[in-house]
């Protein structure tokens, strides 16, 4: 995987202009790392297991008693997979879009017939898979506040990782969903596409929003702390104690950041920095993967 250095620096984290769970925007200050150019594809995820011999948790059998309550039948080896409805629904209702699939793994996004396709985001990754990773790459997953400092590759405050229009001069920056969801698609079929496609940020980084959502270290919060009186703190990192899912109280919560290919304007308005949504550490979707950051040795000059 490619690398590219982060200059440390200073930021405005979060948003006061979109949903609640980003606000209130505030100063933080992050120190150099160097981070992936691209989400993890599957190239690069499929070398990790041939070296390693890593069965991803969608591959595995799960146990009853590490899930409560879960319907037997969505602990057998299968991830959830997006399929477009057949017109105008009530978007409140996610079941009619998510379709649990048997066989739906990294190797196979759609489920059994389709395949990883090299140098897509490799999906249907949990936490634990997206650490291992990680792990194994000399990194590890990004803190909330590097992920997005990141994503905003200088353009402080600005709604997008481009700017603040949505297309400027008409041009489509990243793998969104374009038309009414989740039923009619004006750019094409949903799903991911191939990584760097789209135009870089300034710092270099490609598919910052869009395509797919990525894994952060941090545990769930549903806003961000008040900003202190004093200064920008350095490396904030979440909350030390997880939160938990309602509907399942044992689950404990990660933060997403980026939005994916079904971020739409008229659903889900999520494909900036700022945005983040909570995700439970052991679900895996087909359009959640991650990138990796790396410590840096020397700081940079």
């Amino acid at each position: 995987m490619q690398k590219v250095n982060i200059p440390g620096g200073q930021f405005l984290m979060g948003s006061d202009r979109h949903y609640p769970e980003e606000r209130p925007a505030h100063r933080v200050q992050v120190s150099d790392f160097a981070m992936d150019a691209t989400p993890v594809t599957c190239a690069a995820f499929t070398e990790f297991v041939e070296a390693t011999g890593y069965v991803t948790v969608a591959e595995q059998i799960l146990e009853p008693a590490d899930f409560p309550g879960v319907d037997p039948e969505m602990l057998i080896p299968g991830s959830l997979v997006f399929r477009p409805t057949g017109g105008p629904v009530d978007l409140s209702d996610l079941n009619l879009w998510w379709h649990w699939v048997q066989g739906a793994t990294w190797r196979c996004p759609e489920g059994p017939g389709s395949e990883c396709r090299p140098d897509h985001p490799v999906v249907h990754v949990t936490y634990e898979d997206a650490a291992m990773y990680a792990a194994w790459a000399d990194g590890r997953l990004p803190t909330e506040a590097e992920w997005e400092y990141a994503a905003r590759g200088g353009l402080d405050g600005s709604n997008f990782a481009w700017g603040d229009a949505a297309q400027p001069d008409g041009a489509a920056m990243a793998n969104v969903w374009e038309g009414e969801f989740p039923w009619r698609r004006e750019n094409g079929e949903a799903g991911t596409t191939p990584v760097a496609q789209f135009p870089p940020n300034g710092f270099g980084l490609f598919d910052v929003t869009g395509n797919v959502w990525e894994w952060t270290l941090d545990w769930w919060r549903g806003r961000h702390p008040d900003a202190g009186a004093c200064c920008a703190p350095v490396d904030p990192v979440g909350p030390e104690q997880p939160a938990y899912d309602p509907a399942q109280p044992d689950v404990p919560l990660r933060v997403l950041k980026g939005g994916s290919h079904l971020c739409a304007d008229s659903y889900c308005h999520r494909y900036r920095p700022a945005a983040r949504i909570p995700q439970a550490v052991q679900s895996s979707t087909s359009h959640i993967g991650f990138r990796c950051v790396y410590d840096l040795d020397v700081p940079l000059l």
